[in-house]
């Protein structure tokens, strides 16, 4: 598994550094007898796993980065979540800025933008600006932006990058890209698929079946 924007907004709760949102289902866990093991698993999570030719990741990887070069800034971020400096990292996470990557980003900036890419990402410009207020349907796109795997020269093209998180974007399966959140929380489908074939296997859901809030 990998971590994605609700496991981290959990772990943000638990610690005081957020609140919950009307929508959360995530209070059986907030007072479960064994929350502070549940919890401390969580953070053992990786924010990338790399195996082979494929690559998973809960949103995307911004157009300048390759695969070795991900692996490397995920590993920061989850070498802090593990860490003593995970209090400091609650209180610096959340925010939109910066919303492009530069090699000179520093300390909780860079790692705000790391966590923004792989666990929030949607759209980005060619460029990799991060937009995050679009949430609808491909061609809906703001002006200027693009799905993050559809940006130019990506420098991730050459794997299979397997993400969800947009489940407005539906089932997409391509030589480089399966994208496998299909709305399960909104009435559609829990995806599921074999590598080894391709097959796809769907449940479908009643509206609410999910977990957590849209974000």
């Amino acid at each position: 598994m990998v971590l994605g924007n609700h496991d981290l907004h959990l772990l943000m709760v638990a610690a005081g550094c957020a609140k919950l949102h009307r929508n959360d289902t995530l209070q059986d866990i907030l007072d479960a007898p064994d929350k502070d093991e549940l919890l401390h698993w969580l953070r053992q999570q990786k924010l990338l796993h790399v195996d082979g030719n494929y690559v998973m990741v809960h949103a995307g990887l911004l157009p300048s980065w390759t695969v070795a070069r991900a692996s490397v800034l995920a590993n920061l971020v989850e070498t802090t979540l593990r860490g003593e400096n995970f209090d400091e990292l609650c209180a610096y996470m959340y925010g939109n800025q910066p919303d492009h990557w530069e090699d000179s980003l520093q300390g909780y900036e860079r790692l705000r933008v790391v966590i923004n890419a792989m666990t929030r990402m949607r759209v980005c410009s060619p460029e990799g600006k991060m937009d995050f207020s679009h949430k609808g349907l491909v061609q809906d796109t703001p002006a200027g932006y693009l799905p993050w795997f559809d940006t130019p020269n990506r420098a991730s093209r050459e794997a299979t990058i397997i993400c969800g998180h947009w489940s407005a974007l539906g089932l997409q399966i391509r030589n480089n890209l399966i994208a496998l959140d299909t709305g399960c929380l909104w009435g559609g489908s829990l995806t599921a698929i074999r590598l080894e074939d391709r097959q796809v296997f769907q449940v479908t859901c009643g509206a609410g079946e999910g977990t957590g809030r849209l974000q």
